[in-house]
């Protein structure tokens, strides 16, 4: 294992968050990975140092459950979304809401900024991406995206596309550039996407507990990722900061560890029962994974807690 955790796999926990906000529905690291969002079904999203298991903030203003959320490129500002249908843009040191979008006529399951923070996105349950203007005071968005059949489960984007999963068994990936929409039929419901650090192959988790990587350009399958449990939630996929290995969430209270290239299971990161590791969140640049289980958000290091280095 020593080999294997060289090459940049986190294996113990360090820390453990007791968020205190029921059960945490999601947990995202902000851009460089100092600070993280925990989003809570008691409606709060808080704002955490995991590194030193320091409460920062805490912000109120959803009505339900918070589902997502993500910190901008600055870190000074913040968007949420969850079961109130609203999507909130707010301000990180004062914790006021800046702006509060209505529009989806169902739950929101994920939000994004894009790349300079000017605008988020949304998938909601009613079938849309919607976007939204962060500098503008119109209360519309500037363009929807209604492709889907289904909910829009996972969004992610980059410079010039955004990519998502739908729980109608497709991934959609939008280019900004060619005003293209490509569709991939995956096959069972998509409950999580991700582009590979270089951009070149598109992650995605679906609900036959199984991960498929895939060439962006060709759509060409280019490896399968068995051995966790999902067929009833939606869970996080993620690649850890040098795209050596593949993580996944599992029913079975364990985060599935792959080797990308030959598809095998490395490790497995248990937690201490059975439930649903739903939520990840690997930091940009170090060996540090962070996992959201039942009310608590597990901080998981090499032994050494430093980075691969």
């Amino acid at each position: 294992m020593a080999s294997k955790v060289s090459q940049g796999i986190p294996e113990k926990v360090v820390h453990i968050l007791d968020c205190k906000q029921r059960a945490v529905r999601a947990v995202r690291f902000n851009a460089d990975g100092n600070y993280c969002l925990t989003c809570g079904s008691d409606k709060s999203l808080k704002l955490w140092n995991p590194h030193t298991n320091k409460l920062l903030k805490t912000y109120n203003a959803h009505g339900y459950d918070v589902l997502d959320a993500q910190g901008s490129c600055d870190n000074s500002q913040l968007c949420s979304c969850g079961m109130d249908k609203t999507v909130i843009l707010w301000d990180v040191a004062s914790g006021k809401v800046l702006r509060k979008f209505r529009g989806h006529v169902g739950r929101t399951n994920c939000v994004k900024f894009n790349e300079e923070s000017t605008v988020i996105l949304s998938g909601s349950i009613d079938g849309s991406v919607r976007i939204w203007d962060c500098r503008s005071r119109r209360p519309e968005p500037i363009q929807i995206l209604d492709e889907a059949k289904d909910s829009v489960t996972a969004i992610q984007v980059s410079d010039y596309e955004i990519l998502t999963g739908c729980a109608d068994g497709r991934t959609r990936r939008y280019d900004l550039r060619n005003g293209q929409i490509l569709v991939d039929l995956v096959g069972n419901s998509v409950t999580s996407v991700s582009f590979t650090k270089d951009g070149q192959c598109i992650l995605v988790t679906t609900l036959d507990s199984t991960l498929r990587l895939f060439d962006k350009d060709s759509g060409e399958m280019l490896n399968e990722y068995t051995g966790h449990k999902n067929t009833d939630y939606k869970v996080d996929n993620c690649l850890n900061s040098d795209d050596t290995h593949i993580l996944n969430g599992s029913e079975d209270g364990a985060v599935y560890v792959w080797d990308l290239v030959d598809g095998k299971v490395v490790t497995k990161l248990q937690h201490p029962g059975r439930s649903c590791v739903h939520s990840l969140s690997y930091h940009p640049s170090e060996v540090c994974l962070l996992t959201a289980y039942e009310d608590k958000v597990f901080v998981w290091k090499t032994q050494h807690g430093q980075s691969h280095d």
